[in-house]
């Protein structure tokens, strides 16, 4: 065991330190084998245009807005003549109907006295005269509840404010961005509602749209997470029946027109979204040219084409890197910094 510890274990370790040093020095001086080429940096993927074939199918442009549920507004109780509140003839808190008086204003005019001279005597009789009295009753020009305000002896003008009457009923209310507003041209005048947590669907009637609102709620989330501004304000009336309650949330759907056997392509592959529009048409050599089309209806992925294309021509499924203008800020390719400003 000692000659093994003392001779042969440092022998192995001098061969061992020694083919180390030699293979060292071989790496050294002899370089790397350069005969074969290095191709692994050279790229072998390719970027190829997605292409989109114009098919028929039945589409609908159907639109969800994001609603609540509102009080209707009051109506407010103006004086119609000017003079004193001479009586009040219905109380705060009370249900009116239509033309139910609500009080009295009478306005006193004086009258100039008549002054006559006895032509012996040249004495003059001053005559006085009573006020004219003009009396004007002013009544509910709707249904509701009334909250009255003015007081018994009180002098108003013509146009004052004198009450309220609240209606009682509700309203469905969203707001619209652009993109909405263009689908919504021509609306019915009726929507389907859906209650968060409420009743089955129902149909409300009276649709209307019209301005945007003003304030905190002037903006809304766009579907591609940006800002779109919110353009137009859309309402229907809750029909009697219906169990709701003001600050409840809805889906407000509108169904604005269907077309059958429609030629569509993806919307994606259109450059504008509302009336007229351009697609990039696949040429047999493979290249691709701008071409006009007239838009139709509209379901949020597809849109009808109404002119310029037929059914089987090839087109680009996205419009051209640099000729996306005016995209909707909620569609992908949209510039996001112009629909924050």
């Amino acid at each position: 065991m000692g000659v093994t510890r003392r001779i042969i274990f440092p022998t192995i370790r001098l061969i061992l330190w020694a083919v180390i040093a030699l293979a060292l020095v071989k790496m050294a001086f002899s370089g790397a084998d350069m005969s074969q080429a290095d191709d692994s940096l050279v790229p072998t993927a390719q970027i190829a245009e997605m292409h989109a074939e114009v098919g028929t199918a039945t589409i609908t442009n159907t639109v969800t807005v994001q609603a609540s549920v509102v009080a209707d507004p009051s109506t407010p109780v103006k004086a119609t003549m000017a003079g004193a509140v001479s009586k009040v003839l219905a109380t705060d808190g009370q249900q009116v109907a239509v033309d139910t008086p609500l009080l009295e204003i009478l306005l006193e005019t004086p009258v100039e006295p008549t002054i006559t001279t006895n032509p012996e005597t040249g004495e003059q009789t001053v005559t006085e005269h009573k006020p004219k009295i003009k009396r004007e009753t002013v009544k509910a020009g709707v249904a509701g509840t009334l909250t009255l305000t003015a007081l018994k002896d009180q002098i108003v003008s013509v146009g004052d404010v004198v009450g309220s009457i609240a209606p009682g009923t509700l309203s469905v209310s969203g707001t619209l961005t652009p993109e909405q507003q263009y689908r919504l041209i021509g609306a019915p005048t009726e929507a389907q509602v859906t209650l968060k947590g409420g009743p089955a669907p129902f149909t409300c009637a009276g649709l209307r749209i019209g301005a945007a609102p003003t304030g905190a709620d002037a903006r809304q989330t766009g579907d591609g997470g940006g800002q779109a501004a919110t353009t137009g304000a859309i309402s229907c009336a809750v029909p009697e029946g219906v169990t709701a309650f003001p600050g409840l949330g809805a889906d407000l759907e509108i169904v604005n027109g269907t077309a059958a056997d429609a030629l569509v392509v993806p919307v994606t592959a259109v450059q504008g979204s509302v009336q007229d529009g351009n697609v990039w048409v696949v040429l047999p050599d493979g290249g691709s040219e701008k071409r006009a089309v007239t838009l139709g209806l509209t379901d949020g992925e597809h849109v009808q084409i109404t002119a310029g294309l037929a059914a089987g021509d090839t087109i680009l499924e996205f419009v051209p890197v640099g000729d996306v203008v005016n995209l909707p800020c909620d569609q992908p390719g949209a510039d996001y910094t112009t629909c924050q400003a």
